[in-house]
């Protein structure tokens, strides 16, 4: 091995372009950018979405609708889903995820009116259809909003 052999490590040394640092470099000089114009100058160039002066297309299309930023994720599941639990047990939220039920809980979970149920239960949730409340109570079981 000699001295002039020796390298750094691969993956050690960042290397990074020198522009304007002579001529010697290969970028000297305009610093690779050629002569003038816009694209030579500092903070030169247009964005992306920039058409040659042409309308763009974001400005073209028209705005329609209205986007509800404050409103509620409701995640619903019907009273059918419930018979896999047994008699007297209380389904919460938490339950309902950790058993494959439902995924996440969103802004609240919200039982609705399908199927029939033939279990007993203790139902917890943020909200009940009008149809799910009575054929809870009606098996005998119980919903109360969380």
């Amino acid at each position: 091995m000699r001295l002039e052999d020796l390298r750094p490590a691969s993956g050690s040394k960042v290397t990074r372009k020198r522009v304007g640092r002579g001529i010697g470099s290969g970028l000297g000089k305009t610093s690779g950018k050629g002569h003038k114009g816009q694209k030579a100058r500092s903070g030169g160039g247009k964005g992306p979405a920039f058409e040659g002066g042409q309308t763009p297309l974001q400005r073209r299309l028209p705005k329609r609708g209205f986007k509800n930023f404050n409103r509620k994720i409701w995640v619903e599941i019907n009273v059918d889903r419930l018979n896999g639990f047994a008699d007297g047990t209380e389904v919460t939220p938490e339950l309902l995820v950790t058993n494959g039920l439902i995924k996440k809980t969103d802004d609240g979970v919200k039982v609705l009116g399908r199927g029939k149920l033939d279990k007993k239960l203790v139902v917890k949730a943020h909200a009940f259809s009008g149809s799910a409340t009575t054929k809870i109570e009606s098996a005998g079981g119980k919903a109360e909003v969380i």
